[in-house]
Parts: structure tokens; C-alpha cells; sequence
């Protein structure tokens, strides 16, 4: 970076010194700017002409009013004496000195002389030492507020070049307001987001090995029991079935949002589907696995909603959605499903009889490997919802929950006629 300041430095340097030292030889060359030098010894004399004049022409006591008015109004140090010797009026005049005749007394007329602290073969150069110092200070402070904010920017990449997204470079520029300070703060945003982007990717890697760590812990107990006892070799055998078929469940559903995460920038693979017949086929499934715990499902599903989608993950959003429901609603109650369609948008309401969530888990239960405060006790893994979020935001559409007066917890599904383009970064909620 010290590279690009001093190029900053010398082009702003530069052409200030060369703009201010033309206009400065442009008025010299018409005479315009007469040094300090000269002009004081102009001034010295005009006084002494003038003195000389009223002293030849007037007499002696003119010359000495001359000499009190100019010290009373502006004081030069103008003195008129009497000098007697022979030849004293022969003496040549000097810059400051005049020696005058007059009725046959010799008077010398006098100013203290000046001296100037810088010579006057150096004078003119005097205003060129000013150009060089007030532009190279003007230039300097010029290049630095341009070069800094690139300084902050580079320093900020290096660091998300080694991974840390935590740094933050927009409060460095306070007090800008220009597209140097808009840039800085877009890049607050975009380390923002992958950091975000990191801690989910973390947060994933962890909850994944926990939730497999489990029933591998099972299997490797049913391991050690038939070791200890292997006639219990048909029942351990039925018990590490449901755990494999655990770990079949729960490597699916990663595969399925990993999928789903990966493929957001992908063109979904669409066609035309009536999406209440798919909504009235899981229903009937879920229906009959609603008997066990002797819930009723209540709907209101009329008519049809064609839509352009990707029919798999549509299925699997309503699909889990609705088991959700199932699992998780109070014994001997109802859960009831309504749809509402407009002219491109078809609303989905599923809503239970459960315990419910908290408030403030609304959106918490959205994320993966998130579940409520029961959902221990009734299995499952936290990934329904997450893929059924997933699953409608890459149509373009929404999903949200809420609270409702009468308790449990309700789902509302958003799915538009036609897909629009996903951005992560949109994503409702």
C-alpha cells in the first residue's frame, strides 16, 4: 500500500505545485506581485522625496512638520538633523540618507534602515518554497484520505482470506458518505453472511455426529450383550433393525437438506402437478397412521391448484409438515388442515393440538436438528421442518409458524402457481 500512496502523493503533489506556481509566474511576468523588499524600499523613497521637496521648497520647518505628522499617523522613523563639518553635503546620498543645502546649513534627512531576514536574490523563490510545502501538505492529507479506506477494504480480505469472518471494517469509516464507505459496509454484509454461512455449516457438522452417535452407541451395546449372552440373539437382532433403520432415516434426511442446500442455485426440475392431489394423498397416509393414537384429521381441502413445481420436494414439505402434526399432537385430539388458493398462490394451514413451542421458537424449530421441548420424548431428528422450508423457499414461497388461541401449533405453507428465483439471502419467515 505505500506503493499506491506515494503515487497518490506525487500526482495530487504535482499538479497542485504546478497549477499554483503558473499562476504565481503568469502575475510575476506582468508585474503584479512585487516583493516585500521592493516595496518597502519604494516606501522609503517616496518619504525621503517628499521630505527633501518641503525642506527645498519650504523651508526647514515644513520638513520637521512632515517628520511629527508621519510619526503621530504612521511611524517610519523619519528624523531631519543639522550636520556641520566640511564637505558633509558632499557626501552621496545613500538608500536611506538624503543630504540637502539649504540658506547654507546642510541637513540630513534619514530613515532607520531595514533589514530583511532573507536576501533579495532569494525573495522571488520565497512564494516557490510556499507552493512545494503548503501542496506536499495538502497533497499528503489528500492521498491519505484516499488511501485509507483501500488500506481498511485489503486488510479486511486478507482476513477472510484466513478465515476469520469476524471482521468489521464499516465502522472505519465514519464520517464518509460515498461509495468507498457503501463498499465497506457491503462488505460487513457479505462477512455477515459467511460467517453465518460457517457457524450453520458447524452447528450442522456437530448436531449430525451427535444424532449418529446415538444409535451407533445402541449398536455397539447390542454388541456387547450378545457376547455376554448369545441367546438373546433374535431379539437383539430385532433391535439393531430399528436402529439401522434409525440411521437409514436420519442419513436420509441429511442427504435431503444437504441436497436441498446445495441445489438452492440450481433450476428446479419442474412440472405440472395438482398439488391438492398430493396434498390429499398424504393426508390419506397420515390418516391411517393417526388411528394409533387415536387422533382425528380434520380438513378443508377443495377443488385443485395446478402449479409448476418440483413434485419431490413439494411431497416432502407437505409430507413432513403433516407427520409432524401427527407425531406431536395430544392423544384423542384433531389436527386440521385448510387451503385457501388465489389466483397464484396456493395457502396451506396445518395446525395440531400439541404442547406447542415457546414464542420465542417460532424460528428456531426451522433450523436443523431444532425441536421443540417434547420432541425428545417423541423421536425424530429437528429436520421436517428445516426441509420443508427449504423445500417451498426454493419455489419462491413461505413457510412460518404460529401460535393459535385454542393451543398446539400451527404451520402455514405458501406455494406459488409458478416458481420464482431462491436467494438464501430472501428467505422468509
Amino acid at each position: 500500500m505505500p506503493r499506491l500512496f506515494k503515487k497518490f502523493f506525487l500526482i495530487i503533489w504535482l499538479t497542485l505545485a504546478a497549477s499554483v506556481a503558473i499562476i504565481f509566474l503568469t502575475l510575476n511576468f506582468f508585474e503584479t506581485l512585487p516583493s516585500a523588499s521592493k516595496l518597502e524600499r519604494q516606501k522609503q523613497e517616496v518619504v525621503l522625496k517628499l521630505a527633501e521637496s518641503l525642506l527645498v521648497n519650504d523651508g526647514e520647518d515644513a520638513a520637521l512638520g512632515l517628520a511629527r505628522a508621519s510619526e503621530a499617523a504612521v511611524p517610519v522613523g523619519l528624523t531631519i538633523s543639522k550636520i556641520e563639518g566640511p564637505g558633509v553635503c558632499t557626501d552621496r546620498s545613500t538608500a536611506g540618507t538624503r543630504t540637502v543645502l539649504k540658506d547654507g546649513i546642510c541637513y540630513r534627512i534619514s530613515l532607520p534602515q531595514q533589514y530583511s531576514v532573507i536576501p533579495d536574490k532569494l525573495g522571488p523563490l520565497v512564494p516557490a518554497f510556499g507552493i512545494l510545502i503548503s501542496s506536499a501538505l495538502s497533497a499528503a492529507a489528500l492521498a491519505r484520505y484516499l488511501v485509507r479506506p483501500v488500506v481498511h477494504l485489503r486488510d479486511g480480505l486478507s482476513a477472510l482470506a484466513q478465515g476469520r469472518f469476524d471482521v468489521r471494517i464499516g465502522h472505519k469509516m465514519t464520517g464518509r458518505k460515498d461509495e468507498v464507505s457503501a463498499l465497506a459496509h457491503d462488505f460487513d454484509s457479505s462477512a455477515a453472511l459467511l460467517q453465518e454461512s460457517q457457524d450453520t455449516q458447524q452447528r450442522l457438522f456437530h448436531d449430525v455426529s451427535h444424532e449418529l452417535r446415538s444409535p451407533l452407541s445402541r449398536l455397539q451395546a447390542v454388541g456387547g450383550v450378545l457376547r455376554q449372552n448369545p441367546a438373546k440373539l433374535n431379539a437383539m437382532l430385532d433391535r439393531m433393525d430399528r436402529e439401522v433403520e434409525r440411521l437409514d432415516v436420519l442419513v436420509g434426511e441429511v442427504l435431503t437438506l444437504a441436497r436441498l442446500t446445495t441445489s438452492s442455485r440450481l433450476p428446479l426440475k419442474t412440472q405440472t402437478l395438482d398439488v391438492i392431489d398430493l396434498l390429499n394423498e398424504i393426508l390419506g397416509d397420515a390418516a391411517f397412521e393417526a388411528q394409533k393414537r387415536e387422533v382425528l384429521i380434520t380438513t378443508s381441502v377443495d377443488n385443485s391448484f395446478l402449479a409448476e413445481v418440483e413434485g419431490e420436494l413439494i411431497y416432502r414439505a407437505l409430507e413432513n409438515v403433516i407427520r409432524n402434526a401427527v407425531k406431536y399432537t395430544a392423544e384423542h385430539s384433531q389436527i386440521t388442515v385448510q387451503c385457501a388458493t388465489t389466483d397464484d398462490l396456493l395457502k396451506v394451514c396445518v395446525a395440531d393440538q400439541g404442547q406447542g413451542v415457546g414464542r420465542d421458537e417460532l424460528e428456531r424449530i426451522f433450523q436443523p436438528f431444532s425441536r421443540g421441548n417434547d420432541a425428545a420424548a417423541r423421536g425424530g431428528y429437528g429436520l421436517g421442518l428445516a426441509i420443508a422450508r427449504q423445500a417451498i423457499e426454493r419455489h419462491g414461497g413461505r413457510v412460518y409458524a404460529s401460535l393459535p388461541d385454542v393451543g398446539g401449533l400451527a404451520i402455514m405453507m405458501e406455494i406459488p402457481r409458478q416458481p420464482a428465483m431462491y436467494s438464501p439471502g430472501n428467505a422468509l419467515g
